[in-house]
């Protein structure tokens, strides 16, 4: 039988929030304390710069970012610069590889390639970009990915643009990536779409890749050892 992943749909989730989260999971995963995990989120906005990030891919001032509500965070996920907001679809797994396959680069291929199926779900056309991470679609990128894996144990994850404000991202060089057009599902179908239905059409194609049973379950029942408030 397939192992279980459990999936937990925590809402807006501030980023720090999740984060500390993420750490905590990892720890606990890597200890056999809880299953592999994956976490369906939301974040106000937020700018995040991987551990090899460049400064010099923030375009606006400190004091811009700020007035337009827009937090700045340094982590330890692999990448560049990127932009989180609302009507962004973001997705953290905390999976041990050790038990599905020990391959970094197959990790993130295959996080792809969910993104690429659940898109075609809703009638988006998506693909890879040689030399690049992520999931475009022509020359414009729909979904960024940025993981962090220790002792095989993943956190970070992907972000799904399905209804973003994309003109948030005029403040930053995405992904350290000059001349890189950013898209939506709204922008490319002109409507929403549900959110709830792409999530489980993600989750899905996830199982289906990885070899896991995944599995809803209720925010409330996610196990912490310290409070951690999450919803902002």
């Amino acid at each position: 039988m397939p192992e279980i992943c459990n999936v937990y749909r925590l809402g807006k989730t501030p980023y720090c929030g999740s984060w500390n989260l993420q750490r905590e999971l990892v720890e606990r995963r890597k200890a056999g304390e809880c299953s592999d995990t994956l976490l369906l989120l939301e974040h106000p906005s937020v700018i995040t710069i991987g551990r090899n990030g460049n400064r010099q891919h923030l375009l606006s001032s400190a004091d811009t970012l700020k007035k337009l509500g827009i937090e700045v965070c340094e982590t330890d996920r692999g990448g560049d610069v990127t932009y989180h907001g609302p009507g962004q679809l973001v997705g953290y797994p905390i999976l041990n590889l050790s038990g599905i396959r020990k391959d970094v680069v197959w990790y993130v291929r295959t996080l792809e390639e969910a993104l690429i199926r659940a898109a075609l779900d809703f009638g988006v056309r998506a693909q890879r970009r040689e030399g690049l991470t992520g999931v475009w679609v022509n020359r414009a990128k729909i979904a960024a990915i940025g993981i962090h894996i220790s002792r095989w144990v993943t956190s970070h994850g992907f972000a799904l643009n399905l209804g973003t404000d994309l003109s948030y991202f005029r403040h930053i060089v995405p992904c350290g990536i000059t001349d890189c057009p950013i898209t939506s599902f709204r922008e490319l179908l002109g409507a929403e779409v549900a959110r709830s239905l792409v999530e489980e059409s993600l989750v899905q194609h996830l199982g289906d890749l990885l070899g896991l049973e995944m599995r809803f379950a209720r925010p409330e029942s996610l196990e912490r050892r310290q409070p951690c408030p999450l919803m902002s």
